[in-house]
């Protein structure tokens, strides 16, 4: 069901620095979804994944979407999932953890410094769950609302001691197994890639018009950095659908894939300390989640995990004023809060109770049984 927020009145306080204090006044929302809990599959071993990441959605970004969109009695559509875990995310030599280090652990198991993705802190090779699924046939997607070479889609790919080098992390999605991927990013790749064999789009009629499952590899640049949602971009839930589409025709002799969606601009209006921003990116992030949802009910075989890397803005909550919540940043950084994971499907008992970002790597390899997966190639 697409939702609708109401227009927020907004009362700044002061600029953010570290120390200060920014207050916004966010309307109660009355278009209430309450809890319907979704039942969770009785296939113990999942056939696909799909991994949404909202980029610095810590519990505080949650608990205002949901109160903003409809209240007290509303429910996202991923606090409907039936098993619900902590993630603590400290980096390798740090407790606080850019993307790159936290993306880095979901994409290949290990602790990392900031910066590095799929490096250890040594600058050692850590092979990725992309990388390691197509060995056994699987095929993987990636979409983002940031430039597609960010930090946290970056690490499902890219082996590099900075997240900074976009044109080298640019050549390395080229160079990898990715089927499709869909984000912003055109500023970053050499264009047009005609020696390549991986079909460029570059807005969105041709995301909604082209038979992308003719085509073995799909580029999807609708920026030329991160998406701007003034000149109409596709927003997340229409990646994702597509994405899911373009996986999902192209698997049915395979043993199945991969899709990593990231809801990338929740972390950017967290630096920004904009509540409205925050909370429009945070509605796209929720429909794409309740699409994949619909799409995981009728498969019955794929895995949904919802979760984020940090938090930020240090958020804070107060009690409302009238029909408002007072919603107070408290910085223009990540935060050190503790985040959550939701889990539906097939294997999603495996992610309940408080465990290491690292440890969410291990859980999906071990809801897809890859140990025992047949290593045929898809047949498609």
């Amino acid at each position: 069901m697409k939702k609708y927020l109401l227009l927020l009145g907004v009362l700044s306080l002061s600029s953010c620095q570290d120390g200060t204090l920014v207050e916004e006044a966010v309307l109660i929302g009355t278009d209430t979804n309450e809890a319907a809990t979704l039942d969770n599959s009785i296939n113990k071993k999942a056939k696909n994944i799909i991994l949404f990441i909202g980029d610095g959605m810590g519990p505080s970004q949650v608990e205002l979407a949901r109160l903003s969109m409809g209240g007290a009695n509303h429910r996202l559509s991923f606090e409907n999932f039936p098993v619900t875990g902590i993630v603590l995310n400290s980096s390798a030599q740090n407790l606080y953890t850019d993307s790159a280090a936290a993306a880095t652990t979901w994409a290949a198991g290990v602790k990392t410094k900031n910066g590095y993705l799929s490096v250890d802190a040594d600058n050692k090779f850590l092979p990725t769950i992309p990388e390691l699924l197509s060995i056994k046939g699987y095929l993987t997607g990636l979409v983002a609302t940031s430039s597609i070479t960010h930090a946290t889609p970056a690490a499902f790919y890219a082996h590099i001691n900075s997240r900074s080098k976009h044109k080298k992390i640019a050549e390395m999605l080229v160079e990898s197994d990715i089927a499709i991927a869909l984000g912003g990013g055109s500023e970053f790749f050499k264009l047009p890639l005609s020696d390549q064999a991986i079909h460029i789009i570059d807005n969105g009629n041709s995301l909604d018009q082209d038979d992308l499952a003719q085509h073995a590899r799909v580029l999807g640049l609708f920026g030329e950095d991160g998406l701007d949602r003034r000149l109409s971009p596709p927003t997340q839930l229409k990646m994702t659908e597509r994405a899911l589409d373009f996986l999902d025709s192209k698997t049915s002799n395979c043993p199945g894939f991969f899709l990593m969606s990231e809801g990338s601009q929740i972390d950017w209006a967290g630096h920004d300390n904009n509540v409205k921003y925050m909370l429009a990116e945070f509605v796209d992030f929720d429909d794409s989640v309740a699409a994949a949802t619909e799409f995981a009910k009728q498969d019955k075989e794929t895995l949904i995990l919802v979760t984020a890397d940090h938090a930020t803005g240090g958020l804070v909550l107060q009690k409302p004023k009238g029909s408002s919540i007072r919603a107070q940043w408290t910085t223009t950084s990540h935060d050190l809060s503790s985040i959550n994971i939701y889990a539906y499907g097939p294997g999603a008992e495996k992610f309940s109770g408080v465990m290491d970002n690292t440890e969410i790597f291990d859980r999906m390899l071990q809801a897809l049984d890859y140990e025992n997966l047949d290593s045929n190639n898809c047949v498609n």
